[in-house]
């Protein structure tokens, strides 16, 4: 421990599993007081058994977030740092994968929870992250810089995570600092599916995926939502009170890879 986010207090969503639950810790373990918004009941459960105050919604709705931003200021007394770890896959469904009668609503589900969410959470946050000149940290993906790493609409999806990074880091400062953080392929995740592709069951996990991580990245790590971590502690924290409109790459080298 080594302090680097003592006094700060947090609300970090999707933080149930993966990278969110990850963040949670590493927050915790570096001083901050963290609330959460997590959409899945048995997961919130688990949060609230580790001490971590929960509002249990779904954080591509306007009231939801504002239930957990309030929520949060009531418990913590204030708010500080928004993190969203949100996020839904399409198991790399290319364009010709998809039949011309999904589209609309497999966009508008990847959409929603892939980008729409950060615009509400940002929002409902942004008066108290003004107050307390806080920041903000977005979940983007290796996905969003280069080619092979989704589908069409995560890809999609996930360049318009840049796109609210760069605006919102424009629009907000001096007042607060907006940055993301670009995983890499990530051990032990529990993303899913869009269940508007019947892909809601599926997940990014097996017995070989260390070893193909790592296979196909410069440094040959497989990462985990703990390694990740570190990257949202470092832009949370007075570290960074430099840096605004940037992206983390914490994915073992992908964009040095010949």
């Amino acid at each position: 421990m080594t302090d680097w986010l003592a006094g700060r207090r947090a609300l970090v969503v999707g933080a149930g599993s993966g990278i969110g639950r990850a963040v949670v810790d590493a927050f915790g373990a570096e001083g901050a007081c963290v609330a959460a918004l997590e959409k899945d009941p048995d997961k919130a459960d688990a949060l609230r058994t580790a001490g971590v105050p929960v509002v249990t919604g779904d954080a591509t709705t306007r009231a939801d977030n504002e239930r957990a931003v309030a929520a949060t200021v009531e418990a913590l007394g204030g708010l500080d740092v928004f993190v969203s770890c949100v996020g839904i896959f399409d198991f790399y469904r290319g364009l010709g994968d998809l039949d011309a009668d999904v589209i609309d609503d497999a966009f508008a589900e990847m959409f929603a929870v892939n980008v729409k969410s950060h615009l509400h959470g940002v929002k409902a946050a942004l008066p108290q992250l003004r107050a307390q000149r806080g920041s903000v940290v977005l979940t983007t993906s290796t996905s969003a810089h280069h080619p092979g790493r989704g589908g069409v609409l995560y890809v999609a999806s996930k360049f318009a995570v840049r796109g609210l990074v760069i605006s919102l880091a424009h629009e907000l400062a001096p007042a607060v600092r907006v940055n993301a953080v670009a995983p890499g392929g990530t051990l032990h995740t529990d993303l899913r599916g869009a269940a508007s592709l019947g892909l809601d069951r599926e997940r990014l996990d097996g017995p070989d995926r260390a070893a193909a991580l790592a296979a196909r990245t410069p440094l040959q790590v497989a990462l985990s939502g703990a390694d990740h971590a570190w990257s949202y502690v470092y832009l949370a924290s007075e570290r960074a009170r430099g840096i605004t409109g940037e992206v983390s790459h914490p994915d073992g080298g992908i964009g040095v890879k010949g």
